[in-house]
């Protein structure tokens, strides 16, 4: 098994749409309706938001593939912290935010995440950024435990609207050093 990482471009909007549509709804908890996350979906995750993001200098998108098959993508966005409450625990000077990191499920377990991540905290590393923070719902207890294990340990709390409905996150933070 061959695992890369690479930067997104402007090639990959059909892509990286794809793969936040299979991958997004993982994220939430049960009983988040369909149409709440497929909104979500059409408003934040379209191939036209990906252009969008792609065209942003303030972020960067990286991709993971598997023996050359995409499986996975993250998403890095400096800049100011619009939510109060994560503005109170994060210091959006010293910081990078690390807005999306999704595997598809059936790469869950395979080291695919643990690649990306390492590729993604590198990128975070090269921006100057002194700490990455992240928001991950209260109830996603697998990836709670993988953000840990990383080395994100939470900071504080925030809400995530979904649809038309409130969702709790906790903020994560960690330390970016040079190995």
């Amino acid at each position: 098994m061959s695992i890369t990482t690479r930067r997104a471009d402007l090639a990959d909007l059909d892509l990286l749409h794809d793969l936040a549509a299979r991958t997004f709804g993982l994220a939430t908890p049960a009983g988040t309706r369909q149409s709440d996350i497929d909104a979500f979906i059409a408003r934040h995750l379209s191939a036209e938001s990906f252009r969008r993001y792609l065209s942003d200098p303030e972020r960067i998108i990286l991709i993971a593939a598997e023996d050359g098959v995409p499986v996975g993508y993250s998403m890095l966005v400096r800049g100011p912290i619009a939510d109060p409450d994560v503005a109170k625990v994060v210091d959006a000077a010293t910081s990078i935010e690390l807005s999306k990191f999704y595997l598809a499920p059936h790469r869950h377990g395979s080291g695919v995440a643990a690649t990306l991540m390492a590729a993604t905290l590198s990128e975070a590393m090269a921006t100057g950024a002194a700490h990455c923070w992240l928001g991950v719902n209260q109830q996603n207890e697998r990836a709670g435990r993988f953000y840990a294990k990383q080395g994100f340990e939470v900071v504080g709390v925030k809400r995530f609207l979904v649809g038309d409905v409130w969702h709790d996150d906790h903020v994560r933070m960690r330390a970016l050093v040079s190995a």
